[in-house]
């Protein structure tokens, strides 16, 4: 009989224990504003929080993707729209070449600056970043992952930017063309400023379409970028649902698990103070 006894006090220590722990982990539970910790808390819900937290790495992933291919993007129109610049200056200069009032040191001028002009725009061409990563890509555009099965290119090739110019139905790079003019105004013949205006102009239209498809693949970045971003608030918003602690339930558990404690230890300390005689009848 006090074998029993003993038996059904140690059960009623354990319960007492578990009651104490489940107490606890409510009071932490309101406190974190956390209830699920651990796969018993929810098997399913747990199963769950797993495959967003893996679908939560993946869209950083894309999303840190698409925030080096804006910066590379950045770059990339940046310096085209400094070439076009360079080259509507160019335009004047090689303009201002054909009056022929010009002496041989504004001709001399105009020819320094031009020459200033192309190697600066075959330092654009050619520039890389502190990662040594070129600005513009070399014969083929690199593909940035940016989402399930979506890559883009983010830059164009330096072959495409400064090669293949049609210049009266001859194809030229832009360091021909600006090499052209330089060659053209040192000689001083109209004919031949001309056609190196005529050069210019038609690498200057190169460039503004350049320009443009620059701007696509950036447009293309900034509603990739949105819709990444919407997708992990999404996400971010699934796991808190499933995460978050339900405080009016969980307070109004703690509060009827405090009472049960409070009602057992009680009687846990009334038995205790029975003797032997007591417990056996």
């Amino acid at each position: 009989m006090v074998g029993i006894t003993n038996k059904t006090l140690t059960a009623e220590i354990r319960r007492q224990q578990q009651l104490s722990q489940s107490i606890i982990a409510g009071q932490t539970a309101i406190s974190s504003g956390v209830t699920l910790t651990k796969p018993s808390d929810n098997a399913l819900a747990w199963v769950q929080v797993s495959d967003i937290g893996r679908a939560q790495a993946q869209q950083a992933a894309w999303q840190a993707n698409v925030s080096y291919g804006t910066t590379r993007a950045s770059n990339a129109e940046s310096n085209l729209d400094e070439i076009n610049n360079l080259l509507i200056r160019a335009q004047d200069l090689v303009t201002s070449a054909r009056n022929g009032s010009l002496n041989d040191t504004s001709r001399g001028a105009i020819v320094e600056e031009l020459k200033t002009i192309r190697t600066t725009v075959g330092e654009l061409l050619n520039q890389k970043d502190y990662q040594g990563v070129p600005v513009f890509d070399d014969g083929q555009s690199t593909l940035v992952p940016v989402g399930r099965g979506l890559n883009l290119a983010v830059v164009g090739t330096r072959q495409q930017v400064s090669e293949g110019i049609d210049v009266g139905g001859t194809a030229m790079s832009l360091d021909g063309i600006l090499g052209q003019s330089i060659t053209a105004v040192s000689s001083g013949t109209d004919a031949d400023i001309g056609s190196a205006l005529n050069g210019i102009q038609a690498g200057q239209s190169h460039i503004v379409v350049e320009l443009a498809k620059q701007g696509v693949r950036s447009d293309r970045l900034e509603v990739v970028g949105t819709r990444l971003t919407n997708v992990d608030l999404d996400l971010t918003e699934r796991r808190q649902t499933l995460e978050s602690t339900n405080l009016a339930e969980v307070i109004s558990s703690v509060q009827a698990k405090l009472l049960q404690l409070n009602a057992a230890q009680s009687a846990f300390a009334r038995i205790n103070k029975q003797t032997l005689f007591d417990l056996i009848g």
